[in-house]
């Protein structure tokens, strides 16, 4: 029995501590290069600097400048949902008679960046209300709709760091079912202070760069970033006669609910998600070129993520792409769904990068080298804090 329609990308946009835009982040995947170092934008009190993959200033478009206007995360969605629109060729004048629903996945959302704030309120103080106003301003979904002027549904998910995945899977469902005729879909996060210790203080951030799926992994690396997606309907895209770079063939997301931080050890969430999409895009194990997988280097995730992939996809290469990247939250879902429509239509994928000893542990381990793909579609995968997971499957053609 079909699956659901296939959904059009027809652009897609990508900003991160890897490059400015997907082609140069690309670049960056496939000739190993990668620049985790201690943060540069906060101090804290930890002895150890643990590193991190941040984004330079210099690589935000001159269009969203730092003018205090805006926080972070918010300018991250917007340089990305940029790049895509331009990528979709569309401008965004044309996009004002149309229904244009925004949807952006995200944990932080700049929400923590007002300490000082905070800080006055509490000892008595009556501090100005700027830093408050510029986070209402600041909801990264509302903020990429006002700025385009765009009139249809917007909808930021918050679902920890399923959150852009979740994000592409719901803007998918829209234009499927007619609720707007182009969405632009993704995932923005930035780094801040309170998410730096966070992780340190849950022991889960490697002092080294991070090694997903390694013998020796130890933790994660934070980053920031935003990935966007533009999707299309087919009587849209079929009018203007667009490009269509991949399709969104299937979305799964399911719920463990083991433990507040911890996947379940046999990944149950994981294996209904990843069943979920495989059923929705009508897709075969042999169909999957590759997986994109979480794999963010702690022992726990990469643990379930390989056993599961054992079952399910077990001849299938995969790779964690956190290597170049760092653990980007909210935004990690969206900026590896950008990554997989582009290593589809490169037909190849990078090294897992950090990865250098296998874990006896694990069933199966990722990719060491640069690797020649074939299949009709590609998996990318998700798992979150609270025992969420979210897979997308992307496809040059629909299989149906």
């Amino acid at each position: 029995m079909s699956g659901p329609s296939p959904v059009a990308v027809t652009g897609v946009g990508c900003l991160c501590a890897a490059g400015a835009n997907l082609a140069a982040c690309m670049e960056s995947l496939f000739k190993e290069r990668r620049h985790p170092a201690p943060p540069s934008s906060f101090e804290t009190a930890h002895a150890i600097r643990y590193p991190v993959f941040e984004v330079p200033e210099g690589f935000f478009p001159s269009e969203f400048p730092e003018d205090g206007q805006l926080l972070r995360t918010s300018r991250l969605a917007l340089a990305a949902a940029l790049e895509a629109l331009h990528d979709a060729d569309w401008n965004p004048e044309n996009l004002r008679g149309l229904r244009v629903g925004v949807c952006i996945g995200t944990t932080v959302g700049s929400a923590m960046n007002s300490e000082e704030f905070y800080r006055d309120y509490r000892s008595g103080k009556r501090p100005e209300m700027t830093p408050i106003e510029r986070f209402l301003r600041s909801n990264p979904a509302a903020s990429v709709a006002r700025h385009f002027g765009l009139s249809g549904p917007v909808q930021t998910v918050v679902n920890a760091c399923s959150s852009g995945t979740d994000a592409l899977g719901l803007a998918a469902s829209w234009v499927r079912n007619g609720l707007c005729d182009v969405a632009l879909a993704g995932g923005a996060d930035e780094l801040t202070r309170v998410t730096y210790n966070g992780f340190a203080s849950l022991m889960i951030a490697d002092a080294k760069p991070v090694r997903p799926f390694d013998l020796n992994r130890r933790g994660l690396n934070l980053g920031e970033g935003a990935g966007m997606l533009v999707l299309e309907s087919e009587k849209t895209q079929q009018a203007r006669k667009a490009k269509i770079r991949s399709h969104l063939l299937g979305y799964g997301s399911a719920c463990d609910a083991y433990h507040l931080t911890a996947p379940s050890p046999e990944g149950l969430g994981l294996r209904r998600a990843l069943d979920e999409a495989m059923n929705t895009a009508d897709c075969r194990p042999e169909d999957i070129a590759f997986v994109n997988a979480h794999g963010t280097g702690t022992p726990d995730n990469d643990r379930v993520e390989s056993q599961v992939l054992d079952k399910v996809l077990p001849r299938t290469p995969f790779l964690s792409t956190k290597g170049f990247t760092g653990h980007t939250l909210g935004a990690a879902g969206a900026i590896e769904a950008a990554f997989t429509i582009a290593c589809m239509e490169a037909g190849r994928i990078p090294t897992s990068a950090g990865f250098a000893e296998p874990d006896p542990a694990l069933p199966i381990n990722p990719i060491s080298q640069e690797v020649a793909i074939e299949g009709r579609a590609a998996l990318s995968q998700s798992l979150a804090f609270g025992g969420n997971n979210a897979v997308v499957i992307f496809g040059k053609e629909g299989l149906q």
